[in-house]
Protein backbone atom coordinates (compact mmCIF):
# COMPACT_ATOMS: atom_id res chain seq x y z
CA UNK A 1 0.00 0.00 0.00
CA UNK A 2 2.94 2.39 0.89
CA UNK A 3 4.60 1.50 -2.53
CA UNK A 4 1.58 2.54 -4.41
CA UNK A 5 0.99 5.62 -2.51
CA UNK A 6 4.53 6.65 -3.29
CA UNK A 7 4.37 5.64 -6.98
CA UNK A 8 0.97 7.67 -7.28
CA UNK A 9 2.62 10.76 -6.07
CA UNK A 10 6.25 10.69 -7.04
CA UNK A 11 5.52 14.46 -9.30
CA UNK A 12 3.49 15.48 -6.77
CA UNK A 13 6.49 15.55 -4.26
CA UNK A 14 8.32 16.74 -6.76
CA UNK A 15 6.10 19.65 -7.44
CA UNK A 16 5.77 20.21 -3.48
CA UNK A 17 10.19 20.65 -3.25
CA UNK A 18 9.68 23.16 -5.91
CA UNK A 19 7.80 25.04 -4.08
CA UNK A 20 9.95 24.80 -0.98
CA UNK A 21 13.08 25.50 -3.23
CA UNK A 22 11.46 28.75 -4.32
CA UNK A 23 11.43 30.32 -1.01
CA UNK A 24 15.03 32.39 -1.27
CA UNK A 25 15.22 31.49 2.57
CA UNK A 26 19.03 32.94 3.35
CA UNK A 27 19.58 33.23 6.71
CA UNK A 28 22.63 35.03 5.84
CA UNK A 29 21.03 38.13 4.64
CA UNK A 30 18.65 40.32 6.78
CA UNK A 31 16.79 41.53 3.46
CA UNK A 32 15.48 37.66 2.93
CA UNK A 33 14.10 37.83 6.20
CA UNK A 34 10.51 38.21 5.14
CA UNK A 35 11.13 35.14 2.78
CA UNK A 36 12.65 33.11 5.66
CA UNK A 37 9.04 33.84 7.88
CA UNK A 38 6.99 32.59 4.69
CA UNK A 39 9.15 29.51 4.20
CA UNK A 40 8.33 28.61 7.92
CA UNK A 41 5.05 28.83 8.05
CA UNK A 42 4.75 26.86 4.34
CA UNK A 43 6.29 24.13 5.92
CA UNK A 44 4.16 24.21 9.36
CA UNK A 45 1.56 24.24 6.97
CA UNK A 46 2.28 21.09 4.85
CA UNK A 47 3.67 19.00 7.60
CA UNK A 48 -0.03 19.87 9.20
CA UNK A 49 -1.41 19.00 6.24
CA UNK A 50 0.05 15.09 6.48
CA UNK A 51 -1.61 14.71 9.36
CA UNK A 52 1.17 15.95 11.88
CA UNK A 53 0.82 17.55 15.01
CA UNK A 54 2.75 21.31 14.73
CA UNK A 55 4.39 23.95 16.58
CA UNK A 56 6.15 26.95 15.03
CA UNK A 57 8.71 28.46 17.56
CA UNK A 58 9.45 31.77 17.85
CA UNK A 59 13.09 32.56 18.77
CA UNK A 60 15.48 35.89 19.21
CA UNK A 61 16.75 34.16 15.09
CA UNK A 62 14.25 32.05 13.08
CA UNK A 63 11.86 30.18 13.60
CA UNK A 64 11.75 26.56 14.56
CA UNK A 65 9.49 24.07 13.68
CA UNK A 66 8.24 21.06 15.67
CA UNK A 67 6.44 18.12 14.18
CA UNK A 68 5.03 15.26 15.90
CA UNK A 69 3.60 11.92 14.92
CA UNK A 70 3.17 9.17 17.73
CA UNK A 71 4.43 11.29 20.43
CA UNK A 72 2.24 11.18 23.42
CA UNK A 73 3.92 14.68 24.98
CA UNK A 74 4.14 18.47 24.60
CA UNK A 75 5.47 19.90 21.84
CA UNK A 76 7.45 22.10 23.18
CA UNK A 77 6.93 26.57 23.61
CA UNK A 78 9.65 28.93 22.58
CA UNK A 79 8.72 30.42 25.82
CA UNK A 80 9.33 27.69 28.58
CA UNK A 81 8.97 23.68 28.21
CA UNK A 82 6.07 21.58 28.56
CA UNK A 83 3.58 24.85 27.46
CA UNK A 84 1.56 22.80 24.44
CA UNK A 85 -1.25 20.86 23.78
CA UNK A 86 0.12 17.09 23.50
CA UNK A 87 -0.72 14.59 20.63
CA UNK A 88 -2.71 12.13 22.37
CA UNK A 89 -4.04 8.99 20.09
CA UNK A 90 -0.69 7.23 18.33
CA UNK A 91 1.72 6.85 20.75
CA UNK A 92 3.05 3.68 20.86
CA UNK A 93 4.27 2.97 24.13
CA UNK A 94 7.79 1.63 24.30
CA UNK A 95 8.57 2.76 21.12
CA UNK A 96 11.92 4.72 20.62
CA UNK A 97 11.33 8.21 19.91
CA UNK A 98 13.23 9.24 16.91
CA UNK A 99 14.30 13.17 16.00
CA UNK A 100 14.97 14.00 12.62
CA UNK A 101 16.32 17.02 12.06
CA UNK A 102 17.00 19.28 8.90
CA UNK A 103 17.17 22.78 7.98
CA UNK A 104 15.35 25.46 5.53
CA UNK A 105 17.61 27.91 5.51
CA UNK A 106 19.98 28.16 2.19
CA UNK A 107 23.51 29.77 1.57
CA UNK A 108 23.54 33.22 -0.68
CA UNK A 109 23.25 32.43 -4.43
CA UNK A 110 25.78 34.89 -5.46
CA UNK A 111 27.49 34.91 -8.10
CA UNK A 112 24.12 35.32 -9.79
CA UNK A 113 25.61 35.11 -13.10
CA UNK A 114 26.83 31.46 -12.79
CA UNK A 115 24.15 29.72 -12.45
CA UNK A 116 22.88 28.37 -15.68
CA UNK A 117 18.71 29.31 -14.40
CA UNK A 118 17.97 31.56 -11.78
CA UNK A 119 18.81 29.86 -7.80
CA UNK A 120 15.46 30.24 -6.75
CA UNK A 121 13.64 28.95 -9.81
CA UNK A 122 13.69 25.52 -9.70
CA UNK A 123 13.86 23.36 -13.26
CA UNK A 124 14.11 19.71 -13.73
CA UNK A 125 17.34 18.68 -16.19
CA UNK A 126 18.34 14.81 -16.93
CA UNK A 127 16.70 13.66 -13.68
CA UNK A 128 17.99 16.84 -11.32
CA UNK A 129 16.05 19.55 -9.50
CA UNK A 130 18.74 22.59 -10.08
CA UNK A 131 18.26 25.29 -7.55
CA UNK A 132 19.36 26.73 -4.19
CA UNK A 133 18.64 24.71 -1.07
CA UNK A 134 18.12 21.70 -3.22
CA UNK A 135 20.37 19.21 -1.98
CA UNK A 136 22.06 21.51 1.33
CA UNK A 137 19.17 20.82 2.77
CA UNK A 138 15.23 20.74 2.04
CA UNK A 139 15.51 18.14 -0.91
CA UNK A 140 17.45 15.97 2.09
CA UNK A 141 14.80 16.12 4.57
CA UNK A 142 12.05 16.95 2.81
CA UNK A 143 12.52 12.96 1.80
CA UNK A 144 11.90 12.05 5.42
CA UNK A 145 8.55 14.39 5.35
CA UNK A 146 7.39 11.83 2.62
CA UNK A 147 8.28 9.25 4.23
CA UNK A 148 6.12 9.73 6.88
CA UNK A 149 3.32 11.25 4.65
CA UNK A 150 3.13 7.57 3.13
CA UNK A 151 2.64 6.51 6.59
CA UNK A 152 0.21 8.57 7.45
CA UNK A 153 -2.14 8.67 4.54
CA UNK A 154 -2.08 5.09 4.03
CA UNK A 155 -3.27 4.47 7.92
CA UNK A 156 0.17 2.21 8.63
CA UNK A 157 1.18 2.81 12.00
CA UNK A 158 4.42 4.57 12.89
CA UNK A 159 6.98 2.11 14.01
CA UNK A 160 8.49 4.51 16.46
CA UNK A 161 7.25 7.88 17.95
CA UNK A 162 9.03 10.92 15.92
CA UNK A 163 9.30 14.30 16.31
CA UNK A 164 10.91 16.43 13.27
CA UNK A 165 13.08 19.75 14.04
CA UNK A 166 13.21 22.25 11.64
CA UNK A 167 15.82 25.52 11.87
CA UNK A 168 16.21 28.30 10.33
CA UNK A 169 19.73 29.00 11.27
CA UNK A 170 21.73 26.49 10.15
CA UNK A 171 23.91 28.20 7.71
CA UNK A 172 24.85 30.89 10.27
CA UNK A 173 25.49 28.94 12.74
CA UNK A 174 22.10 27.58 14.32
CA UNK A 175 22.72 29.55 17.58
CA UNK A 176 18.76 29.59 17.94
CA UNK A 177 18.63 26.08 18.20
CA UNK A 178 21.27 25.14 20.29
CA UNK A 179 19.71 27.44 22.88
CA UNK A 180 16.32 25.52 21.86
CA UNK A 181 17.76 22.25 22.04
CA UNK A 182 19.58 23.08 25.87
CA UNK A 183 16.20 24.54 26.98
CA UNK A 184 14.21 21.80 25.93
CA UNK A 185 16.15 18.61 26.05
CA UNK A 186 13.41 17.09 28.02
CA UNK A 187 10.38 17.29 26.05
CA UNK A 188 13.11 16.59 22.96
CA UNK A 189 15.17 13.40 24.28
CA UNK A 190 15.54 11.18 22.12
CA UNK A 191 16.93 7.49 21.44
CA UNK A 192 17.96 8.25 18.09
CA UNK A 193 18.57 11.34 16.12
CA UNK A 194 18.48 10.94 12.39
CA UNK A 195 20.96 13.60 9.85
CA UNK A 196 20.77 13.96 6.60
CA UNK A 197 22.63 17.07 6.06
CA UNK A 198 25.77 15.01 4.01
CA UNK A 199 26.50 13.28 0.82
CA UNK A 200 27.16 9.75 -0.09
CA UNK A 201 30.89 8.75 -0.83
CA UNK A 202 29.56 8.58 -4.62
CA UNK A 203 27.02 7.75 -6.89
CA UNK A 204 25.17 4.86 -6.08
CA UNK A 205 27.07 4.54 -3.05
CA UNK A 206 24.51 4.40 -0.23
CA UNK A 207 26.84 6.07 2.86
CA UNK A 208 26.56 6.15 6.66
CA UNK A 209 28.68 9.30 8.05
CA UNK A 210 30.59 7.99 11.28
CA UNK A 211 32.55 11.46 12.14
CA UNK A 212 33.27 14.99 10.92
CA UNK A 213 35.90 17.60 11.45
CA UNK A 214 35.10 20.97 13.68
CA UNK A 215 36.39 24.12 12.95
CA UNK A 216 38.49 26.80 14.41
CA UNK A 217 37.56 30.10 13.01
CA UNK A 218 40.20 32.77 13.04
CA UNK A 219 40.03 36.28 12.19
CA UNK A 220 43.59 38.73 11.89
CA UNK A 221 43.81 41.88 11.28
CA UNK A 222 47.08 44.12 10.47
CA UNK A 223 47.38 47.69 11.35
CA UNK A 224 50.30 50.11 10.41
CA UNK A 225 50.30 53.83 9.80
CA UNK A 226 46.81 55.49 10.08
CA UNK A 227 46.40 55.81 6.77
CA UNK A 228 47.31 54.46 2.70
CA UNK A 229 50.70 56.24 2.59
CA UNK A 230 52.40 56.98 -0.93
CA UNK A 231 54.54 54.23 -1.46
CA UNK A 232 57.65 56.19 -3.11
CA UNK A 233 57.92 59.01 -0.22
CA UNK A 234 57.17 56.91 2.41
CA UNK A 235 58.21 53.29 1.22
CA UNK A 236 60.73 51.64 3.11
CA UNK A 237 60.30 53.58 6.33
CA UNK A 238 57.06 51.98 7.38
CA UNK A 239 55.91 48.31 7.80
CA UNK A 240 53.40 47.29 4.96
CA UNK A 241 50.73 45.37 6.64
CA UNK A 242 50.07 43.56 3.83
CA UNK A 243 53.78 42.08 4.16
CA UNK A 244 53.68 41.33 7.57
CA UNK A 245 50.55 39.65 7.59
CA UNK A 246 51.81 37.50 4.56
CA UNK A 247 54.75 36.29 6.69
CA UNK A 248 52.82 35.34 9.49
CA UNK A 249 50.47 33.59 7.53
CA UNK A 250 53.07 31.84 5.34
CA UNK A 251 54.78 30.66 9.04
CA UNK A 252 52.07 28.78 9.58
CA UNK A 253 52.35 26.17 7.17
CA UNK A 254 55.76 24.30 5.47
CA UNK A 255 56.54 23.48 2.60
CA UNK A 256 55.47 19.56 3.35
CA UNK A 257 51.64 20.66 4.19
CA UNK A 258 52.56 20.24 8.02
CA UNK A 259 50.90 23.00 9.87
CA UNK A 260 54.22 24.35 12.10
CA UNK A 261 52.10 25.99 15.06
CA UNK A 262 53.40 24.73 18.02
CA UNK A 263 50.93 22.34 19.91
CA UNK A 264 48.89 22.37 16.69
CA UNK A 265 48.45 19.06 16.87
CA UNK A 266 48.07 17.88 20.06
CA UNK A 267 45.78 15.21 20.79
CA UNK A 268 44.84 14.41 16.75
CA UNK A 269 43.39 11.04 16.77
CA UNK A 270 45.59 8.45 14.67
CA UNK A 271 43.35 6.54 11.83
CA UNK A 272 42.28 3.27 13.34
CA UNK A 273 43.66 -0.24 11.47
CA UNK A 274 39.71 -1.14 10.81
CA UNK A 275 39.61 2.36 9.40
CA UNK A 276 42.38 2.33 6.91
CA UNK A 277 40.92 -0.99 6.04
CA UNK A 278 37.78 0.14 5.37
CA UNK A 279 38.81 3.20 3.28
CA UNK A 280 40.95 1.14 0.97
CA UNK A 281 38.04 -0.59 -0.31
CA UNK A 282 36.62 2.53 -1.08
CA UNK A 283 36.55 3.26 -5.19
CA UNK A 284 38.46 6.17 -4.93
CA UNK A 285 40.46 7.60 -7.99
CA UNK A 286 43.12 10.03 -7.19
CA UNK A 287 43.15 11.02 -10.73
CA UNK A 288 39.54 11.87 -11.40
CA UNK A 289 38.96 13.46 -7.97
CA UNK A 290 41.74 16.12 -9.12
CA UNK A 291 39.60 16.44 -12.41
CA UNK A 292 36.68 17.13 -10.48
CA UNK A 293 38.45 19.45 -8.79
CA UNK A 294 39.72 21.38 -11.54
CA UNK A 295 43.05 21.65 -9.93
CA UNK A 296 46.59 21.01 -11.49
CA UNK A 297 47.73 18.78 -8.93
CA UNK A 298 46.46 17.79 -5.73
CA UNK A 299 48.40 18.64 -2.41
CA UNK A 300 48.37 18.55 1.16
CA UNK A 301 50.38 17.29 4.51
CA UNK A 302 53.00 14.73 3.39
CA UNK A 303 52.61 10.98 4.26
CA UNK A 304 49.04 11.26 4.57
CA UNK A 305 46.65 9.71 1.82
CA UNK A 306 43.95 11.98 0.35
CA UNK A 307 40.87 10.12 2.07
CA UNK A 308 42.74 10.82 5.20
CA UNK A 309 44.07 14.31 4.20
CA UNK A 310 40.15 15.37 3.56
CA UNK A 311 38.58 13.56 7.02
CA UNK A 312 41.21 12.76 9.51
CA UNK A 313 43.85 15.29 9.79
CA UNK A 314 43.62 19.04 10.71
CA UNK A 315 44.07 21.79 8.46
CA UNK A 316 45.09 25.82 8.49
CA UNK A 317 43.21 27.41 5.36
CA UNK A 318 43.20 31.04 4.75
CA UNK A 319 39.98 32.01 3.54
CA UNK A 320 40.11 35.40 2.47
CA UNK A 321 42.53 38.48 2.38
CA UNK A 322 41.97 41.93 2.22
CA UNK A 323 44.77 44.82 1.69
CA UNK A 324 45.07 47.76 -0.03
CA UNK A 325 43.90 48.72 -3.70
CA UNK A 326 42.28 46.75 -5.75
CA UNK A 327 40.54 47.99 -7.96
CA UNK A 328 41.49 48.84 -11.65
CA UNK A 329 45.10 50.13 -12.90
CA UNK A 330 47.69 50.74 -10.14
CA UNK A 331 47.43 52.63 -7.14
CA UNK A 332 51.36 52.83 -5.31
CA UNK A 333 50.28 52.92 -1.79
CA UNK A 334 51.81 51.41 1.82
CA UNK A 335 48.32 50.10 3.28
CA UNK A 336 47.25 51.32 6.20
CA UNK A 337 45.93 47.60 7.30
CA UNK A 338 45.32 44.16 6.44
CA UNK A 339 43.32 41.31 6.87
CA UNK A 340 42.80 37.90 7.06
CA UNK A 341 40.11 35.03 7.43
CA UNK A 342 40.94 31.32 8.14
CA UNK A 343 39.74 28.41 8.97
CA UNK A 344 41.27 25.41 10.76
CA UNK A 345 39.62 22.20 10.80
CA UNK A 346 40.08 19.54 13.68
CA UNK A 347 39.69 16.59 13.76
CA UNK A 348 38.48 13.81 16.44
CA UNK A 349 40.39 14.31 20.19
CA UNK A 350 41.26 18.00 19.76
CA UNK A 351 40.77 20.72 22.04
CA UNK A 352 39.26 23.40 19.71
CA UNK A 353 40.04 25.84 22.82
CA UNK A 354 43.98 25.05 23.21
CA UNK A 355 44.05 25.28 18.96
CA UNK A 356 42.80 28.51 19.42
CA UNK A 357 45.21 29.53 21.84
CA UNK A 358 47.87 27.90 19.81
CA UNK A 359 47.17 29.81 16.31
CA UNK A 360 46.69 32.89 18.47
CA UNK A 361 49.75 32.76 20.46
CA UNK A 362 52.22 31.66 17.55
CA UNK A 363 50.85 34.68 15.35
CA UNK A 364 51.81 37.00 18.38
CA UNK A 365 54.91 35.55 18.83
CA UNK A 366 55.94 35.96 15.11
CA UNK A 367 54.35 39.48 15.03
CA UNK A 368 56.59 42.28 14.90
CA UNK A 369 56.23 45.41 16.86
CA UNK A 370 56.35 47.93 14.02
CA UNK A 371 52.42 46.76 13.70
CA UNK A 372 48.99 46.31 15.71
CA UNK A 373 47.94 42.75 15.57
CA UNK A 374 44.13 42.32 16.21
CA UNK A 375 42.89 38.45 16.31
CA UNK A 376 39.40 37.37 16.81
CA UNK A 377 38.59 33.27 16.94
CA UNK A 378 35.69 30.80 17.42
CA UNK A 379 34.91 27.64 17.34
CA UNK A 380 32.77 24.51 16.70
CA UNK A 381 33.13 21.06 17.60
CA UNK A 382 34.05 17.55 15.54
CA UNK A 383 31.95 14.77 15.95
CA UNK A 384 32.83 10.76 16.03
CA UNK A 385 30.54 8.11 16.55
CA UNK A 386 32.32 4.21 15.60
CA UNK A 387 29.62 2.54 13.27
CA UNK A 388 28.79 -0.30 15.43
CA UNK A 389 25.96 1.11 17.59
CA UNK A 390 22.06 -0.18 16.76
CA UNK A 391 21.10 2.56 15.29
CA UNK A 392 23.97 2.15 12.57
CA UNK A 393 23.18 -0.92 12.35
CA UNK A 394 19.70 0.04 11.45
CA UNK A 395 20.94 2.77 8.78
CA UNK A 396 22.85 0.20 7.09
CA UNK A 397 20.44 -2.18 6.91
CA UNK A 398 17.54 0.56 5.29
CA UNK A 399 20.33 1.67 3.08
CA UNK A 400 21.17 -1.08 1.38
CA UNK A 401 17.08 -1.82 0.81
CA UNK A 402 16.25 1.26 -0.58
CA UNK A 403 19.72 1.44 -2.96
CA UNK A 404 20.20 -2.37 -3.61
CA UNK A 405 23.76 -1.97 -2.97
CA UNK A 406 26.16 -2.59 0.13
CA UNK A 407 26.38 0.61 1.89
CA UNK A 408 29.77 2.07 2.91
CA UNK A 409 31.35 4.21 6.03
CA UNK A 410 32.93 7.08 6.08
CA UNK A 411 33.98 10.46 7.56
CA UNK A 412 33.25 13.38 5.93
CA UNK A 413 35.72 16.82 5.88
CA UNK A 414 32.73 19.21 6.53
CA UNK A 415 31.33 20.39 9.92
CA UNK A 416 27.91 20.03 11.62
CA UNK A 417 27.88 22.10 14.86
CA UNK A 418 24.59 20.82 16.07
CA UNK A 419 25.61 17.18 16.31
CA UNK A 420 27.47 17.93 19.68
CA UNK A 421 24.40 19.94 21.55
CA UNK A 422 22.26 16.78 20.38
CA UNK A 423 24.94 14.21 21.69
CA UNK A 424 25.16 16.13 24.92
CA UNK A 425 20.85 17.33 25.37
CA UNK A 426 19.17 14.83 23.59
CA UNK A 427 21.74 11.76 23.89
CA UNK A 428 20.19 9.87 21.42
CA UNK A 429 22.20 7.71 18.94
CA UNK A 430 22.77 10.30 16.30
CA UNK A 431 22.84 8.39 12.83
CA UNK A 432 24.01 10.36 9.60
CA UNK A 433 22.55 8.83 6.30
CA UNK A 434 23.38 11.81 3.99
CA UNK A 435 21.27 11.69 0.21
CA UNK A 436 23.56 14.65 -1.79
CA UNK A 437 26.29 13.85 -3.98
CA UNK A 438 29.66 15.28 -3.75
CA UNK A 439 28.62 17.20 -7.52
CA UNK A 440 25.47 18.56 -5.47
CA UNK A 441 27.64 21.97 -5.84
CA UNK A 442 26.14 22.91 -2.34
CA UNK A 443 27.21 26.67 -1.14
CA UNK A 444 28.10 27.01 -5.10
CA UNK A 445 26.12 27.90 -7.99
CA UNK A 446 23.93 24.88 -10.18
CA UNK A 447 22.97 23.48 -7.12
CA UNK A 448 21.12 20.45 -7.62
CA UNK A 449 19.55 17.24 -6.26
CA UNK A 450 19.36 14.06 -7.86
CA UNK A 451 16.03 12.87 -8.01
CA UNK A 452 16.29 9.68 -8.05
CA UNK A 453 18.61 9.38 -4.41
CA UNK A 454 15.45 11.51 -3.67
CA UNK A 455 13.00 8.92 -4.10
CA UNK A 456 15.53 5.96 -2.73
CA UNK A 457 15.97 8.34 0.05
CA UNK A 458 11.83 8.04 1.12
CA UNK A 459 12.14 4.59 0.94
CA UNK A 460 15.62 4.77 2.99
CA UNK A 461 13.40 6.57 5.23
CA UNK A 462 10.86 4.24 5.70
CA UNK A 463 13.22 1.70 6.09
CA UNK A 464 14.88 2.84 9.03
CA UNK A 465 11.70 3.63 10.98
CA UNK A 466 10.95 0.20 10.61
CA UNK A 467 14.38 -0.82 11.27
CA UNK A 468 14.44 0.92 14.75
CA UNK A 469 11.01 0.11 16.22
CA UNK A 470 11.59 -3.81 14.95
CA UNK A 471 15.26 -3.04 17.06
CA UNK A 472 13.47 -1.87 20.22
CA UNK A 473 10.78 -4.78 20.32
CA UNK A 474 13.59 -7.51 19.75
CA UNK A 475 15.32 -5.82 22.94
CA UNK A 476 12.03 -5.15 24.71
CA UNK A 477 11.62 -9.64 23.97
CA UNK A 478 14.54 -10.14 24.83
CA UNK A 479 14.48 -8.07 28.25
CA UNK A 480 10.93 -9.47 29.10
CA UNK A 481 12.15 -13.34 28.35
CA UNK A 482 15.58 -12.49 30.17
CA UNK A 483 13.16 -11.83 33.02
CA UNK A 484 10.95 -14.36 33.13
CA UNK A 485 13.79 -17.28 33.45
Amino acid sequence: MIRTYLLEHRAEFIEQLKCLVRFPSVSAQPAHRPDILDCADWLAQHFRSIGMDVKLCPTDGNPILVARAGVACAVPSASRAGVARAVPSASRAGAPHVVVYGHYDVQPPEPLDLWNTPPFEPVVRGGKLFGRGASDNKGQFFAHVKAVEACLKTGTPLPVNLTFLIEGEEEVGSESLMKFVKNHSRELRADYVIVSDSSMFARGLPTLTYATRGTVAVEVRIDGPSRDLHSGVFGGSVANPAVVLSRLLASCVNGDGRITIPGFYDGVMPVAAWERRMWRCLPFDPEGYRRFLGAPALAGEKGFTTLERRWARPTFEINGLTSGYQGPGGKTIVPAWASAKISCRTVPNQDPARVSRAVERHLRRQCPKSVRLTIATGSNPWFFAPPNGPGAKAALAALEKAFGGKPVCAREGGTLPILEDFRRYLRGEIILVGLGLPDDNWHSPNEKMDLGNFHRGIVMSMELLRELGASAERDCASTTKSASV
